[in-house]
């Protein structure tokens, strides 16, 4: 069975890609797993840059196929905001809870028709095909309205999910199960786009 990396140091990210790629035939490995504790830059200008600079930088080092990716919410009444700078954009001691209440906080007062918000993914794969080097972007999102207040269980890794209403289910993405939040997943959606490179992988 062929290895695909994740390149994530995300560990709730990490299993919900374990969700995700259940139905493709590749044994699924973290930085970890490959003897990886280098740290990737994240200085790109946008989710797709940013997923691709750290999918060369491990694909480089494990030499093996690899998926990284790079996301965050856009607030439509916050200007996209927090945007690329999502995991950083109240400094680097700002906690999961401390991102998602602030996020309310910025949106009090704001109707309902404003509230309109997404996580967006940009999801880099990097694998060689034939002697060549193949790089694939893919970006995808997950729609829905900024609540007036927060979901009180914070899945760590996932601070925005307590904030993001999914209008069609009436409920937080935080609150939903594992598989049914791994359907509506801006991640899912762009492997969607990798499905057939990602078979390509598999019986290579």
């Amino acid at each position: 069975m062929n290895r695909l990396l994740i390149a994530t140091t995300n560990a709730a990210k990490l299993a919900e890609y374990r969700v995700l790629l259940r139905g493709f035939d590749l044994e699924v490995v973290s930085l970890r797993e490959v003897g990886i504790d280098a740290e990737a830059p994240e200085d790109g200008v946008s989710f797709a840059a940013n997923a691709l600079i750290k999918a060369r930088f491990y694909f480089d080092r494990a030499g093996i196929a690899t998926l990284a990716d790079d996301g965050g919410l856009e607030v439509d009444a916050l200007g996209g905001a927090p945007g690329v700078h999502s995991h950083r954009w109240l400094g680097a001691n700002a906690d999961d809870r401390m991102l998602a209440e602030e996020i309310v906080r910025r949106m009090d007062g704001i109707e309902p028709a404003r509230r309109t918000a997404r996580l967006r993914a940009a999801s880099a794969l990097i694998f060689m095909n034939d002697g060549t080097r193949r790089e694939i972007v893919i970006e995808a999102t997950c729609e829905g309205i900024i609540a007036e207040r927060c979901y009180p269980q914070i899945q760590p890794g996932f601070p925005y999910r307590a904030v993001l209403m999914i209008p069609e289910r009436g409920r937080y993405l935080a609150e939903l199960g594992e598989d049914e939040a791994a359907r509506l997943s801006q991640r899912r959606i762009a492997l969607e786009g990798l499905a057939d490179d990602l078979r390509r992988i598999a019986d290579s």
